[in-house]
């Protein structure tokens, strides 16, 4: 039938309970007193429907005490309802209690008992096998594409680690298999929970620039070696980032502004150069060491399947047609453009 929704698909408007954990149990015993409460009561105003078989009298006291073995299901038949109207009480409004006390009682248990301890007992083995893993702080859309693009280039998804205040974002994180950790990307403990430390880099995407250049800091103070790539937007603080300890920073909206230019120049520019920025393009972009093969060469003279641009050499770039990649030396970073996932394709397909 047409506009037919499946459950997959449905989804609820939530917010995060800002709720103190002392309010949260209180209000769950007085829900719980409360039913016993109501309980109580009608027993009270109908206790000529019960029979004490010790002593024949029906007291207060033995109301109270028929009621909490009757919601408790321990029922020992020293007190038992004997009109209909008791029975029909019992039946149809003490049983659903006793229903919502247990479910009251396992779901409190299951909140903060059992599931608290079970999340840290899982956060410390994960904690444990966490090194030279990539962590991602803010899973909006730039660290969703980010995370996608990652696992595309071959990242094992069990390396990767989303720190996120969204419930919903580390929701969709967790479905694709990424190890999650709520929490604010600006503190120390959290960081320090993610294993900062010994990851292999770390990616910033928090939406907002003075909150993204922020975290670089935090970042930057509990691990001195770890890479950083931050997203900013404004171009006035891409310096802040750098001085912040971001190793790379990446503008989307001066790169968007790179390819809307050079489209008017050509159009196959900007294609191409999205080409080389995906993993799923004909060709794509790669760095990696010299190897001892390749000393003494020039950067022209790679395999056939790779095409030298670019030498990082002494935190220097030197570009294909500089004097300095005419001999490649021992210590040297080459940038290339070899084929991507989408070369087999056709060019039409790809």
């Amino acid at each position: 039938m047409s506009g037919r929704r499946s459950l997959e698909k449905f989804t609820t408007l939530t917010r995060r309970s800002g709720m103190p954990l002392w309010v949260d149990i209180a209000w769950r015993v007085g829900f719980v007193l409360a039913l016993i409460g109501i309980a109580i009561a009608v027993h009270w105003f109908d206790k000529g429907g019960l029979r004490d078989n010790y002593d024949g009298d029906v007291s207060f006291l033995d109301v109270i005490y028929f009621t909490m073995i009757s919601i408790t299901t321990t029922g020992y038949g020293d007190i038992a309802p004997v009109t209909e109207r008791a029975r029909m009480f019992d039946a149809l409004v003490v049983t659903p209690i006793r229903i919502f006390v247990v479910l009251i009682f396992i779901g409190t248990a299951y909140n903060f008992v059992f599931k608290r301890t079970w999340d840290v007992w899982r956060m410390k083995i994960i904690q444990r096998n966490l090194h030279d893993h990539i962590v991602v702080l803010g899973f909006g859309t730039s660290g969703k594409e980010a995370v996608e693009e990652l696992i595309a280039r071959g990242t094992p998804v069990e390396e990767i680690v989303i720190v996120d205040n969204s419930s919903s974002n580390l929701h969709e994180a967790e479905k694709m298999g990424c190890a999650v950790l709520t929490g604010d990307a600006t503190r120390d403990t959290v960081l320090m929970n993610a294993k900062v430390s010994r990851a292999k880099s770390v990616v910033v995407s928090a939406g907002r620039d003075d909150t993204s250049i922020l975290i670089v800091l935090t970042v930057r103070h509990l691990a001195h070696h770890v890479p950083i790539s931050v997203s900013v937007r404004a171009a006035d603080n891409e310096l802040l980032a750098r001085q912040a300890g971001a190793t790379t920073v990446i503008n989307p909206v001066s790169f968007a502004g790179l390819l809307l230019a050079s489209s008017c120049h050509g159009a196959n520019i900007s294609d191409y150069l999205s080409d080389l920025a995906s993993i799923h393009g004909r060709v794509k972009l790669n760095q990696r060491p010299v190897t001892e093969d390749e000393i003494g060469k020039g950067l022209g003279q790679l395999s056939n399947e790779s095409l030298g641009v670019r030498i990082y050499r002494d935190g220097k770039a030197y570009g294909f047609w500089e004097e300095q990649t005419k001999e490649l030396l021992e210590g040297d970073i080459i940038v290339e453009i070899i084929p991507g996932a989408g070369a087999e394709l056709t060019p039409e397909a790809a």
